[in-house]
């Protein structure tokens, strides 16, 4: 097996071990008897447990040829907020329906208080925020989104997107309660981000403003936002 090979076997190996086991019921010596390698050839590819950990992290994301921020950095320019939102909510959807074991592999770490945890919120979790956020903030400055605080409207987002996959991996994955296509869920999660529940009648009624809000920014300029981006 040619070098390349069978590093991404060693990790595809490990990834399904942790998984079903965690990090600490699962030894590079039965990752290494599972690869059917010895663990001095793991070592040679990986020279300590993080440069593995990583690798692990790196193989999913390129795995199907998904990076969520380069394969939409165009379209974060754009002002188109439904394309922009439900685009990186179909990515991830079927980022996770793609790779259930690193969604079990992750929870495992972050049970467990192992590295891995914090390696995923640092490259992954923290860009998600910044980039998304960016986005949130620069409509904002345009008048296009409410006046909110930008992490707020991500984690609300990718909250809805992170639990429906959760139930769908691991733990309804006969999909009795909800069951659509990530395509659907991208498009109606995005709506609710975007439109919300209300209806445009009720929603003036409920919150006791116009759909057109005027909301005051600072201590003295009021204006016209449309909260429906």
């Amino acid at each position: 097996m040619a070098a390349e090979e069978r590093r991404r076997q060693i990790i595809r190996v490990a990834i399904n071990l942790f998984a079903q086991r965690g990090f600490r019921g699962a030894t590079t010596k039965e990752i290494a008897a599972a690869a059917g390698v010895s663990e001095a050839i793991i070592f040679r590819h990986f020279a300590t447990k993080e440069d593995l950990y990583s690798a692990i992290l790196d193989d999913c994301s390129c795995d199907n040829g998904v990076d969520h921020f380069d394969a939409l950095q165009e379209m974060f320019q754009s002002d188109n907020d439904q394309a922009v939102f439900e685009s990186l909510g179909l990515a991830i959807l079927n980022f996770h329906d793609d790779n259930p074991e690193l969604q079990r592999l992750l929870l495992h770490s972050a049970l467990e208080g192992h590295e891995l945890a914090q390696i995923f919120w640092d490259h992954t979790v923290m860009k998600t925020y910044e980039c998304v956020g960016g986005y949130v903030r620069r409509r904002q400055q345009a008048g296009a989104f409410r006046e909110m605080d930008p992490l707020i409207a991500v984690r609300a987002f990718l909250g809805m997107l992170i639990h429906h996959s959760i139930n769908n991996n691991l733990w309804n994955t006969s999909r009795q309660v909800v069951n659509i296509s990530n395509e659907v869920a991208a498009r109606e999660f995005t709506r609710i981000l975007l439109q919300g529940t209300l209806s445009s009648a009720d929603s003036g009624r409920a919150a006791g403003v116009s759909s057109q809000s005027e909301l005051t920014v600072g201590s003295e300029s009021t204006q016209k936002v449309n909260l429906t981006g």
